[in-house]
């Protein structure tokens, strides 16, 4: 029976086991949205704006695992996505991107609405197809998604011209896919693998360090084994938060610029690191020349474009996380070190980083503490980029693989709210918070619509400092206070929300913020919490862009003193 090849796209979709698609019409892409209705197991979130089709879709994908799915028409749609589709690379998310393309007979015209999306995408794509004829949609789709969950996770875009939608052919769908030239390598060489549990064997300060690749490839009881059999701390990226139980007795927290000062410090000390599923990102390292300058350091990538690529490794290998992890356990000799982990202790005692200072101001360490007091850590908190970024990283405890979903590599504001979309549509038995700046809020704000059109129930908390944060602190602490163009003036959030049907309050007294997010969870629909908070506040610790992890900024001493005493009592 021939199809057309909207109908051949849709048909590969639904085989694939994609249930949601999130995504905007325009014309290069209506034969296409003509075609949806034979496809009721389909499902279609329209977005505002297609740049939030692209987070709501890679939202999806890490709260779930599986690929997620957006679409855009030509021109000016395919090139919203862009930085969607970016973020989605820089953080090995899987996502199949499909644009709507001028007809055949009109590329390279110039035509209205016609880009080179595939040209542009190129470098922030695993692969992207252009296809010129109907005959090859099902083994492009095919490929598409297996290359996009292959290996190192990331995403595909398929350009699709207005005729081919419409062309019909035979469809026959491709069960293998084909591809010689992508081979990703599953399983460690046996004697790398020796060589690594010689090195942690023989180690005397131990350290794991374990990034998204633990998350991606769902090593987490393997991960655990490794820690618990040799009795090695693990201290977590950013983006790895929460593939190791953070209120575990060997959890030291995450590292970086913005990371607690005890696992800085164990970096800086240990003599053995097995770096798990990461990629040494500048933030994480800080300065490379001075990065873990006595360990031997042991790295598990399943991309090897990233083991050496930003820091000397001595034992490399290759493989997928939790394959390489099985074969390493079993040759791993159980073994204490006492003395390591109290020198750990020491230092966290010394840099309390994680406990709540004591004032009458509203600060948002608080806010963050308190939606973990509320929901007992029992939801998926999507954050904005920037302080309310950090601070929620810090002051929510994360024992869920899956539970922080964040922009890393691409730091991109106004992912927070298409993100926690994304997730709720994936997750829709958990709770969703949404942490936003009143920065990042605003870049994507329109998307409340959409919340409300699906009907999702996603709690917000926007931590409103009137200020773009992030970089006023460092125009404070680097740049001699001078605050240039980062007030931020905002409008009333509470107002706006009403007028999207939302149910919303503002709060600007300390003593008040339990209840509101308490008033917020019992509400049976999306809520929407407006945090006025201290204008100034700044994220501690903070290692300065260039500097040594040894070298952090700590908070004032006035304000340690008093996390001090609180953490006594």
């Amino acid at each position: 029976m021939k199809k057309t090849g909207a109908q051949i796209l849709c048909e590969c979709l639904v085989r694939e086991g994609v249930e949601v698609i999130f995504g905007y019409p325009g014309g290069a892409v209506l034969p296409l949205y003509d075609t949806l209705p034979q496809y009721p197991q389909l499902r279609h979130v329209l977005v505002r704006h297609e740049q939030c089709a692209a987070h709501a879709a890679d939202g999806y994908a890490r709260a779930t695992g599986r690929t997620g799915v957006c679409l855009a028409t030509s021109g000016p749609g395919a090139t919203n996505l862009v930085t969607g589709i970016a973020n989605a690379y820089l953080d090995s998310s899987p996502m199949v991107a499909i644009t709507g393309q001028v007809a055949t007979p009109f590329i390279g015209k110039d035509a209205f609405q016609e880009i080179d999306i595939t040209g542009i995408t190129l470098p922030i794509t695993k692969h992207n197809y252009l296809v010129l004829n109907a005959a090859d949609m099902s083994k492009v789709v095919r490929e598409a998604f297996y290359i996009a969950g292959a290996g190192r996770p990331g995403p595909v875009l398929i350009d699709i011209p207005r005729d081919v939608f419409q062309q019909e052919t035979e469809f026959i769908y491709p069960e293998r896919v084909d591809l010689p030239g992508y081979k990703p390598r599953l399983f460690g060489h046996p004697t790398q693998i020796k060589k690594a549990a010689e090195l942690i064997n023989g180690a005397h300060k131990p350290l794991i360090i374990a990034g998204r690749g633990v998350i991606i490839s769902k090593a987490f009881a393997e991960l655990r084994e490794l820690a618990e059999k040799a009795q090695i701390p693990v201290v977590t990226t950013l983006l790895g938060i929460g593939c190791f139980p953070e209120t575990h007795v060997l959890s030291f927290g995450w590292l970086g610029m913005h990371g607690m000062v005890y696992a800085n410090k164990a970096v800086q000390d240990a003599d053995v690191i097995v770096a798990i599923g990461m990629r040494f990102d500048d933030r994480a390292t800080g300065m490379v020349s001075s990065f873990a300058p006595k360990a031997q350091i042991i790295h598990i990538d399943i991309d090897p474009a990233e083991i050496g690529k930003n820091v000397r490794v001595d034992v490399p290998i290759v493989g997928d996380v939790k394959n390489v992890l099985q074969v390493l356990n079993e040759q791993i000799i159980p073994k204490e070190h006492m003395e390591w982990l109290s020198q750990l202790e020491q230092w966290r005692e010394e840099h309390p980083a994680l406990t709540v200072r004591e004032t009458e101001c509203l600060i948002p360490q608080y806010v963050i503490r308190q939606i973990y007091e509320v929901t007992h850590g029992e939801a998926i908190v999507v954050t904005g980029v920037g302080q309310n970024q950090m601070w929620a990283a810090q002051f929510f405890f994360y024992d869920k693989p899956n539970s922080l979903i964040s922009s890393g590599g691409l730091g991109t504001m106004g992912f927070e709210l298409p993100g926690a979309i994304g997730a709720k549509i994936g997750r829709p038995e958990e709770t969703v918070w949404c942490i936003a700046g009143d920065g990042g809020f605003q870049m994507t704000i329109q998307e409340l619509a959409t919340i409300v059109q699906e009907g999702l129930d996603i709690k917000i908390a926007i931590i409103n400092n009137g200020y773009l944060g992030m970089v006023r602190q460092w125009q404070q602490l680097f740049y001699g206070r001078r605050y240039v163009h980062t007030r931020l003036w905002g409008p009333d959030f509470v107002k706006i929300a009403d007028a999207y049907g939302i149910a919303a309050l503002r709060v600007t007294d300390k003593k008040l913020v339990t209840s509101a997010i308490e008033k917020a969870m019992e509400h049976r629909g999306p809520f929407l919490i407006d945090f006025v908070v201290e204008p100034e506040e700044c994220v501690f610790p903070i290692v300065p862009p260039g500097a040594a992890l040894t070298q952090f900024i700590e908070m004032p001493q006035e304000d340690r003193v008093s996390s001090q005493s609180q953490q006594q009592r």
